[in-house]
C-alpha cells in the first residue's frame, strides 16, 4: 500500500459527498469479473488506455458525437477495448446513489485497482478527485499509447513523456499477467514480415508452433491468446518467468529483456520475488493514475460517461 499521493487527489474525496462511492464501485466490478473472468484485465487496461492520452480524464469513455472522434477509434482500442457496458453500469448505480458527483475518471481508477485485487494482485489506495474531458484525442490515442511491435526505446519514449521511467515501465508491463491479446498483434513475430519466412529469434520455437496453430500468416485476427499462458487469470509474476524463457507473447513484452539491461536486471527481480513485483506495481500505478487529472473547476463530472453534458 502506498501512502504518497499527489496533487490535489486525495483517497477520501467522496468520503462526505459520497461515502458509498468505492464500495459500489467494488460490488458492480466484482460481479462483471463473475460473469467473465477476462473482465478484469479489460478494467484494467481500460485505466492505461486512458492515462496515457491527454492524462487520466475519462477521454477515452466518450463515444463519437457532432464534436467528438472517438478514441475508442483508435488503432490501440478498436475491436479490443472492452468493459465500456461495465462502466456504464457502475455510473448509474452512482448516479442514483449521489447525482453528478464522481468522475467516469474516478471510476476508470477504482476499477482497475478492484480488478487487480480480484485477480488476486495488490491492493493500493486510489487518489481520487479527476474530473472529467470534455474532449477526445484520437491521433494521441494513435500516437501515444505503446503499440506491441513497438521497440523498447520507442515504448520507453513514450512512458518518460507521461513522467513514468524504466521502473514504471517494466512493473506496468506485468499488468500483462492477465487477459489477452489477439493473433493480429504479435503475428509478424510468428512469420517474418520480410517474406523469407524466419521466425523472431526471440521467441521460443516451441511456443511459436504452439501459436501458429491458431494464428495462421492469414486470416483469424480475432483469435485471443493468453498474455500469460502460465497462470494467464492469475495476477503474479509469471509474466515475467515467462519473459526470461522467451515466451512473451509480445514483442513489446520480449524487448524487456532483449533490448536493454537495466529493464532485464527489473524482471529478473520481479520474477524471482513477487512481493517486490506487487509492491512496485502499486506504486506505478499510483502514479500512472496522476498523469494529469483535471482537477478543481477543469473539466466537468459527466452524467453519463459515454457524452459530455450538453
Amino acid at each position: 500500500m502506498t501512502k504518497n499521493y499527489y496533487g490535489h487527489l486525495n483517497p477520501q474525496f467522496y468520503d462526505s459527498s459520497c461515502p458509498k462511492a468505492k464500495e459500489i464501485v467494488k460490488f458492480v466490478v466484482a460481479n462483471a469479473v463473475a460473469r467473465e473472468t477476462r473482465m478484469a484485465a479489460s478494467l484494467l487496461r481500460l485505466h492505461f488506455h486512458d492515462c496515457f492520452v491527454k492524462g487520466c480524464d475519462a477521454s477515452l469513455l466518450l463515444d463519437s458525437s457532432g464534436t467528438i472522434i472517438s478514441e475508442k477509434n483508435s488503432n490501440a482500442n478498436r475491436n479490443s477495448a472492452r468493459g465500456f457496458e461495465v462502466i456504464d453500469e457502475i455510473k448509474d448505480a452512482l448516479e442514483r446513489e449521489c447525482p453528478q458527483t464522481v468522475s467516469c475518471a474516478d471510476i476508470l481508477a477504482l476499477a482497475a485497482r478492484d480488478s487487480t485485487v480480484l485477480a488476486g494482485g495488490p491492493y493500493w489506495e486510489v487518489p481520487l478527485g479527476r474530473r472529467d474531458s470534455r474532449v477526445a484525442s484520437l491521433s494521441g490515442s494513435n500516437n501515444n499509447i505503446p503499440a506491441p511491435n513497438n521497440t523498447f526505446n520507442t515504448i520507453l519514449t513514450k512512458f518518460m513523456s507521461k513522467g513514468l521511467d524504466i521502473v514504471d515501465l517494466v512493473a506496468l508491463s506485468g499488468g500483462h499477467t492477465i487477459g489477452y491479446s489477439r493473433c493480429t498483434s504479435f503475428r509478424q513475430r510468428l512469420y517474418n514480415q520480410t517474406g523469407n519466412n524466419l521466425p523472431d529469434h526471440t521467441l521460443d520455437e516451441s511456443y511459436a508452433s504452439q501459436l501458429r496453430i491458431m494464428c495462421p500468416k492469414s486470416g483469424a485476427d480475432k483469435n485471443l491468446f493468453f498474455l500469460d499462458f502460465g497462470s494467464s487469470t492469475k495476477f503474479d509474476n509469471s509474466y515475467f518467468n515467462n519473459l526470461l524463457a522467451s515466451k512473451g507473447l509480445l514483442n513489446s513484452d520480449q524487448v524487456l529483456v532483449t533490448q536493454n539491461h537495466v529493464s532485464l536486471g527489473l524482471v529478473k527481480l520481479y520474477a524471482e520475488k513477487n512481493e517486490i513485483f506487487f509492491e512496485q506495481f502499486a506504486k506505478s500505478m499510483v502514479k500512472m493514475g496522476n498523469i494529469s487529472p483535471l482537477t478543481g473547476y477543469k473539466g466537468e463530472i459527466r452524467k453519463n460517461c459515454r457524452k459530455v453534458n450538453y
